[in-house]
């Protein structure tokens, strides 16, 4: 395989990532930036809690700059403020999820509840 894969687009659907996770490509980051309450009940498999109204440095001291990272809210509005806080951190390969959550159940992709967490 090749080092070189196309750059992240700005905008993804839920079908360019689910295609990214099946194939195997683990240098990326999902990031759920709706409040914790939303998150706990339901959220794209293996995403990473960053609520908008939590300071997002626990998140970030943890990512290189130059991870993939995909972003989705519960809106596209909520999409675009945290991948807009993302990129004036440095991040460069940021990429917000279309419809979010909603659009990734509405194609019945895999989503963790609260129950299945293992929170440390």
């Amino acid at each position: 395989m090749s080092s070189v894969s196309r750059p992240l687009q700005a905008q993804s659907l839920v079908y360019d990532l689910k295609a990214r996770l099946d194939w195997g490509e683990p240098a990326l980051t999902i990031i759920d930036v709706r409040d914790r309450t939303e998150f706990n009940i339901s959220h794209i498999m293996g995403a990473v809690p960053m609520p908008l109204n939590e300071s997002a440095d626990r998140v970030l001291s943890k990512l290189e700059l130059g991870r993939d990272i995909y972003v989705y809210g519960a809106t596209d509005e909520e999409t675009v403020i945290g991948a807009t806080r993302l990129r004036e951190a440095g991040y460069r390969n940021v990429s917000e999820i279309r419809g979010g959550l909603a659009a990734w159940k509405a194609v019945g992709y895999p989503v963790e509840p609260m129950s299945s967490l293992n929170i440390l």
